[in-house]
């Protein structure tokens, strides 16, 4: 999904470092091509990109609720389908898309490729709800796998990597410990 300012992508890689190493190819060649096009020479996107590992079919199909309400919640347009850069119409009308490849758990809506539209189309009609919507954006802000404790815990085991998100702003200090009182 192209926003404005930002691009959401749900991507499964082939290879550990699959996701960084596509972003970064995909920086350096339309980066290039942008800053010769416009006869630019800084770079265009503040920082690097945030990705978070998503666990199960229920996390899944919320993120391709969220990506394909971005637009609509950002009062872009009214319906997902209205935005020219989403891939709702792929995914819920069956239009062809050669840059789409549907997910399993997208292919596990239904048996059907006509059912399955329409289960998708209910989907992301009965929206996410901002609790979810909050997390996701909480776990790939921060980095964090976005799934159940079990998930997670099997991440951190995997990883030896914190697997929690932090709560915002910086930790609360801790009073100064009371000095004994001399006398004199």
């Amino acid at each position: 999904m192209l926003m404005t300012n930002h691009v959401h992508l749900l991507v499964t890689p082939a290879e550990p470092d699959g996701v960084s190493r596509m972003m970064q190819a995909t920086g350096r060649r339309y980066v290039a091509g942008f800053n010769a096009r416009y006869w630019r020479t800084r770079t265009l996107w503040e920082g690097r990109f945030k990705s978070a590992l998503v666990g199960s079919d229920e996390y899944v199909l919320a993120c391709y609720r969220y990506i394909e309400l971005n637009p609509v919640r950002a009062a872009m347009v009214v319906r997902p389908d209205e935005h020219c850069w989403s891939s709702y119409p792929s995914n819920a009308a069956g239009v062809h898309d050669v840059r789409i490849t549907p997910h399993e758990a997208y292919r596990r809506l239904a048996t059907t490729e006509r059912e399955r539209q329409a289960a998708y189309a209910a989907l992301v009609a009965g929206g996410i709800d901002i609790e979810h919507a909050h997390d996701l954006a909480v776990h790939t802000q921060q980095q964090k796998p976005w799934g159940t404790d079990r998930f997670r815990r099997q991440i951190k085991a995997l990883t030896g990597r914190a697997v929690n998100v932090r709560p915002k702003g910086r930790p609360a200090q801790r009073p100064p410990s009371p000095q004994p009182i001399k006398s004199t």
